[in-house]
Order: structure tokens, then C-alpha cells, then sequence
């Protein structure tokens, strides 16, 4: 074998290895893509997706879609060929998984925590529904968490409502600690409860202990934050594998469009992210490329999006309409005015 084949042998040897090396190797980034996208007004696995007892509702036309992304599993690693070759592929991005993942989290964690997200944001998205649709909706304390070796286990329950202590109306968490505070360690604290799933309001008796650091200042072991009460029973039938809190602008759209005769979708197929508060207001989200690609896939004519994230809009396909709004009221005139030929120039759009 001569020098010069036996170079080239070595060097085609080692330009596999190396080729063979980068493409094993596991790099530390996640990629975001375009995700399914879910009608709203469709059924999943024979359930209607969004269903309301205890108010009238109207019939719907066209199409109100909750848009994802796709994200690599916390499980999941790439190699470097992949990342490269998502890079370059258009309405997808690269980031660090520390961007996206915690250190150290598992799945099981990010699971529960995407889960109880999107919890979160159906409950928003319910109370901000009814309230724009004129229903009315009660703010009281409502129990969040209840310390295992407290006075209160087994007596309260994380979502009970928090009507009254002592016979006192309450009317936020701060009248709550007002009343407890006034006791003394070892007194008994009376609370009227409106729990899920119970029709009569409870009262039950909680004694009260000392803090460790005060052993004057009664406590009952209860975290609370604010909860509501209204009449209307709103269930959700959406695939538990989806979680975050990007979809509550578009579960108040298409509550609020069940619960009036006005038809916001109004025969289009209309997609979108936002979060989503009690009050209405709209807050932003990420993976905004990715989303209105999933849109235009889907045939959306519509992408309803937070006026915050209006400067993460590139060029927008063609045939797409994208709608910044900050509130549910300005998306329902904004889809309103779009219905209407005479007013739908009066309308933003992105960027």
C-alpha cells in the first residue's frame, strides 16, 4: 500500500469516526415547533370539549382554535445534526434547554406543574368568560393548601370557599387572617365553607395553635389565595398530554361566544394565544412563530394575539389576519368588526 493510499484510507477512517461522534453526541438545547391546534367547539373522544350546564347557551358557527407548540420532551436529548437542521427549517427555534427546563426537574415535576397551568388557566379563562358575558361571579378566599400537621387537616380542604369566619362575611384573604388573629392560641375558629361538589355551605371547627417562632400568635395551618363562586357548571374535555397557560384567551372566547347569541366565530375559523386573568386582560406568551404557522396549516383566517407580543411577529403568511389585543372585550369587538365588511379596516393587525 503506498503513502498515498494508506493516507486516504486513515482520512476516510477518521472523517467517519468524527461524523459518526458529532452525530451521537447529545447537546444541550430544546427545539419549538409548530403544534397541533384544537377547535373548541369540536368533541374530544365523543365529550364536547368545552360544556356548560346551569345557563343558556347558543349554537356556534365556524371554528375557535387553541394553538401549542411542539417542545423536545424533558426526557429527550438531541444531537447536534438535529439541532443544526432545526435551526435552519423555518417557524421553528433552537434554545438552551435551561431556557425551557429547570435544572434538574424531572418529568414527572414539569408534568404536574405544565398541568396545574393549564388549571389554572381554565379557571381564569371561566371567570373572565361569565363576566363579560354579564353573569356574575363572587370573589371569596378560597384555601389553597392545608399543612398536614396542622390544626386544620382533615377538617379543611384545598378549594374550599371562605364565606365567613365566625359568622363574619369575608370578603378577601385579609379579612380571613384579620379574624383568626383576634383569637388567642386554643380558641376555636368557626368557618363557613362552600366546598366543590357539595351543595349546602359546611361550618366546620378548627382549634387554633401557636407558631413556633410566637407561641401567643394562633394559627391554622391554611394557605389561601382568591377563588369565585357562580352558577354556571363549565367542564373541559381537553387532552391531559397539553398543559401551560397559553390557551386561556381562547377558552374565553369560545365560553363567552356559547353563552351569547351574537356568534363570534361567525363561520371562520379563528385561532390564538393568551393567557388570560379574572379580570379579562390578555398577557403573553412564547413559541408565537410556531403557533401562527400551526394557524395557517390549520386554515385559520384569524390569529388572535397579546398586544405584547406584536413585536415577535415576522411576515405574516398570506391569507392571515393577526389581531393584537390586550383584553377579552377587544378581542370580541375585534372579531365583531371583522364580521362586518364596513368596519373590519378600523381593525389593528400585527406587526
Amino acid at each position: 500500500m503506498t503513502r498515498q493510499t494508506w493516507t486516504a484510507t486513515v482520512s476516510a477512517v477518521l472523517f467517519v469516526v468524527l461524523a459518526a461522534v458529532i452525530a451521537l453526541v447529545q447537546v444541550p438545547y430544546v427545539t419549538w415547533s409548530p403544534g397541533a391546534t384544537h377547535d373548541l367547539f369540536a368533541q374530544n373522544a365523543g365529550q364536547d370539549t368545552i360544556a356548560i350546564t346551569g345557563a343558556d347557551t347558543y349554537p356556534t358557527s365556524g371554528q375557535m382554535r387553541m394553538t401549542t407548540v411542539a417542545v423536545t420532551a424533558p426526557n429527550s436529548t438531541l444531537s447536534l445534526p438535529e439541532v443544526l437542521f432545526s435551526y435552519w427549517l423555518p417557524s421553528r427555534e433552537v434554545l438552551p434547554r435551561n431556557a425551557v427546563y429547570r435544572p434538574g426537574e424531572g418529568t414527572p415535576e414539569i408534568s404536574e406543574e405544565e398541568s396545574q397551568m393549564m388549571d389554572d388557566s381554565q379557571s381564569m379563562a371561566v371567570v373572565a368568560a361569565l363576566r363579560q358575558s354579564g353573569i356574575e361571579v363572587t370573589n371569596w378566599p378560597m384555601v389553597t393548601s392545608v399543612s398536614n400537621s396542622g390544626p386544620s387537616a382533615d377538617i379543611l380542604q384545598p378549594g374550599d370557599l371562605i364565606v365567613a369566619v365566625d359568622g363574619k362575611t369575608t370578603a378577601d384573604v385579609q379579612a380571613v387572617q384579620q379574624i383568626i388573629s383576634e383569637h388567642h392560641v386554643g380558641d376555636p375558629v368557626v368557618f363557613t365553607v362552600q366546598r366543590p361538589g357539595e351543595k349546602q355551605r359546611l361550618r366546620p371547627t378548627v382549634i387554633t395553635r401557636a407558631t413556633v417562632n410566637n407561641p401567643k400568635k394562633p394559627i391554622v395551618g391554611i394557605m389561601m389565595s382568591i377563588g369565585y363562586s357562580y352558577s354556571p357548571d363549565v367542564k373541559f374535555a381537553i387532552d391531559p398530554s397539553i398543559g401551560g397557560s397559553s390557551a386561556g384567551l381562547m377558552f374565553s372566547l369560545a365560553i363567552h361566544d356559547l353563552l351569547t347569541s351574537a356568534d363570534l366565530a361567525a363561520d371562520r375559523v379563528i385561532a390564538g394565544s393568551g393567557t388570560m386573568d379574572s379580570e379579562g386582560r390578555v398577557g403573553a406568551v412564547g413559541g408565537v412563530q410556531e403557533k401562527i404557522a400551526a394557524a395557517v396549516r390549520d386554515r385559520a383566517t384569524i390569529f388572535l394575539l397579546p398586544k405584547a407580543n406584536c413585536s415577535d411577529v415576522g411576515d405574516v403568511p398570506k391569507g392571515l389576519r393577526v389581531v393584537p389585543v390586550d383584553s377579552l372585550a377587544r378581542a370580541t369587538e375585534a372579531l365583531q368588526k371583522l364580521a362586518d365588511p364596513a368596519l373590519a379596516a378600523s381593525v389593528p393587525e400585527c406587526p
